[in-house]
């Protein structure tokens, strides 16, 4: 049923301009009764006969009687009994105006009328097909649009012509398509990278228990734990890194967080140098303490890894967001991948998997500025090197 319903409804926009038909249909009859009914109600005419002497010799007050083909009659009362009708035959027309035989092609009267609205319904119908299909052809493609993206094509857009309410829905669909297929594509990387992460230490450690001896070497124990802890780490931060995309999932409590005590804390365990604010007033975010903690220590690890230099940290506020800088020494970002940098598995040509760390670090500093309404990004560093700012709103006082 709901099949045959889909095949055989009118389409939309033939749906609106038999609307308009009907709308124009319907108040041409509507018109054309009230000029049959005002004709009909032709208001008392005072009519006076009055003889060569200018006496009159008759009166009466009538209603004129419209007889077609005639002309309008009068029927009067003369003062000795008898009685009258006095016609005024139809106005003649001009010569030249109509056709031979002083006919036009428009009846005259409440025919006409009739037909002129006739007329005009007729142009109306005419005039507004092709703008109701061009406003409903553009509903047709946003339709096809979602319907194919529904099917699981992704990369599907709309046109966005046009200023009206159907461009302003194509904008937002793009939009909204575009974002979700940047997710998806997101996480398939994700696994496809996961899973060829975890396959890199689980080799080697397959590898160092074929090796290992019966009382195994203190070097081979400390490369199997070494390469057990790089697993826990690339689980935990993918763990992490999926709660993060999921919107309702929890992470936390949000509190007030003193984040100039949280970035403190993180630079002494690191042995990075935190640079005095020249204000004392100490900064608060409304934020998850422990994932606030995890982006600063992971901006830390990020700048140990890739300079053997002092690594400065600065808290400072700017208007009224926080900013949280993590500079050092090191080779630098070249500015084409300072926003791949912070992608999920994405590492610097010449970086080693031996220097540590599995390509998720900056990009869980990302998701969890995001998730706290703020932003991160990679600058250069005046004196050389990178810098990495997290910045985040402050708690209203």
């Amino acid at each position: 049923m709901t099949a045959w319903n889909a095949r055989w409804r009118f389409p939309l926009y033939l749906r609106i301009w038999i609307a308009v038909i009907a709308t124009v249909g319907l108040l041409t009859i509507a018109f054309g009764w009230l000029w049959r009914v005002n004709q009909e109600q032709t208001p008392m005419r005072e009519i006076i006969v009055r003889n060569e002497a200018g006496e009159v010799i008759g009166q009466s007050r009538v209603r004129p009687v419209r007889v077609p083909g005639v002309g309008l009659e009068f029927p009067i009362e003369m003062k000795d009994g008898r009685s009258i009708v006095v016609q005024l035959p139809p106005r003649p027309r001009p010569p030249g105006d109509g056709p031979p035989g002083g006919r036009g092609w428009l009846p005259r009267g409440s025919t006409g009328f009739l037909w002129l609205l006739g007329i005009v319904a007729l142009a109306v119908a005419v005039g507004s097909y092709p703008i109701v299909r061009r406003l409903t052809q553009r509903l047709e493609d946003l339709r096809g649009g979602v319907e194919r993206w529904g099917e699981g094509d992704l990369s599907v857009r709309v046109s966005e012509s046009g200023s009206d309410e159907v461009a302003f829905l194509a904008r937002r669909f793009n939009h909204a398509a575009e974002r979700i297929e940047g997710l998806v594509k997101s996480h398939k990387s994700l696994l496809a990278n996961a899973s060829h992460e975890l396959r890199s230490p689980l080799a080697r450690i397959r590898m160092g228990l074929e090796l290992m001896e019966p009382e195994p070497a203190p070097r081979c124990r400390e490369e199997i734990t070494r390469n057990i802890a790089e697993l826990d780490q690339l689980i935990d931060e993918i763990l992490l890194a999926s709660r993060l995309d999921a919107r309702e999932s929890d992470v936390g409590t949000v509190e007030s967080v003193d984040l100039t005590g949280l970035a403190a804390e993180e630079s002494a365990r690191a042995g990075a140098e935190l640079e005095a604010s020249e204000s004392e007033q100490t900064l608060v975010v409304q934020g998850v303490s422990k994932l606030l903690r995890r982006a600063i220590r992971n901006l830390l690890e990020n700048a140990r890894r890739y300079t053997s230099g002092p690594v400065r940290v600065s808290v400072v506020r700017q208007g009224s967001d926080a900013l949280v800088r993590v500079c050092d020494r090191g080779p630098g970002v070249p500015e084409p991948e300072r926003e791949r940098i912070f992608e999920p598995f994405y590492r610097l040509r010449g970086a080693s998997e031996r220097e540590g760390g599995v390509g998720l670090g900056l990009a869980l500093v990302r998701s969890i500025a995001r998730r706290h309404h703020g932003s991160a990004h990679c600058e250069d560093n005046p004196g050389g090197g990178a810098c990495f700012v997290l910045r985040l709103p402050c708690a209203s006082v």
